[in-house]
């Protein structure tokens, strides 16, 4: 029994495959954002201003705000 195996969990391939393509995923999200900080910042402060905005709306309009609030949630996806 190598090494690895023993310290591994004991799960079918697929989801030691799942497990390290999300491991790969993040990583790469996470040099993305160190190389370009600036989109980052851009799309939090417009996720912000839609929030914002829909906050201001809710009482007169609840489903302009919630229309507002899903558009902020799909920024950067």
């Amino acid at each position: 029994m190598s090494r690895l195996s023993q310290t591994l969990p004991s799960a079918p391939r697929g989801d030691l495959f799942l497990g390290l393509k999300g491991l790969l995923r993040d990583t790469a999200f996470m040099i993305d954002a160190m190389m370009f900080p600036g989109r980052i910042i851009a799309e939090v402060s417009e996720m912000r201003a839609l929030y914002l905005q829909a906050a201001r709306l809710e009482a007169t309009d609840p489903a302009a705000a919630a229309r507002l609030r899903q558009r902020a949630a799909r920024i950067g996806l």
